[in-house]
């Protein structure tokens, strides 16, 4: 099952993992009702188990000391080494505190979130729902990356997704169909 962690080696690997960039916690504010409390996973999180090919369940998330989720919460630049890095942390983490073997999942080559130049179909349709104008696309394409991939994230089926409104408006591409009209 991989080697036993400490929480200090956790988090030693994990601040070296985050090169010294362990002061820029990544929780949007529409997440801190639930993520604030580090409860539930917060989306800067979910964006990394993406990157990293690593499913998480809430379950497993809360078997994590607040220490371990919020080391994990800390925003990295993601490039292919840290992806790689986040993942042994993650996969160890997994089986020393849930202790059950962490689960693969696929890394998509080409996310529709990565695309600044299309804004997501998915992300444009939902937008609807509520009565909203969707983003523009320069709207979309000055949004980061986490920004894109939560907005796309939200508009999943099978959610609740009330927080879809409430990010919009915190990545300030809120505006009603009235207004734009």
């Amino acid at each position: 099952m991989g080697r036993q962690l400490t929480g200090a080696q956790s988090r030693a690997d994990l601040i070296q993992i985050n090169s010294g960039r362990q002061s820029d916690l990544t929780i949007f504010q529409f997440e801190t009702d639930s993520g604030g409390s580090m409860r539930c996973i917060p989306m800067a999180v979910r964006f990394k188990l993406d990157r990293c090919g690593v499913k998480l369940s809430l379950r497993e998330w809360s078997r994590f000391s607040y220490d371990d989720r919020l080391l994990l919460s800390h925003k990295a630049r993601q490039t292919r080494e840290e992806a790689r890095g986040h993942r042994t942390v993650l996969v160890e983490l997994i089986e020393t505190r849930v202790p059950e073997e962490a689960k693969d999942v696929a890394i998509a080559p080409a996310p529709i979130w990565a695309d600044t130049t299309c804004m997501a179909e998915v992300v444009h349709n939902y937008a609807h729902t509520p009565g909203l104008a969707p983003p523009t696309q320069q709207q979309w394409a000055s949004r980061t990356a986490l920004q894109r991939f939560t907005s796309v994230r939200l508009t999943r089926e099978g959610h609740g997704n009330e927080n879809f409104v409430p990010a919009m408006r915190e990545f300030c591409v809120l505006e009603t169909e009235e207004a734009s009209a």
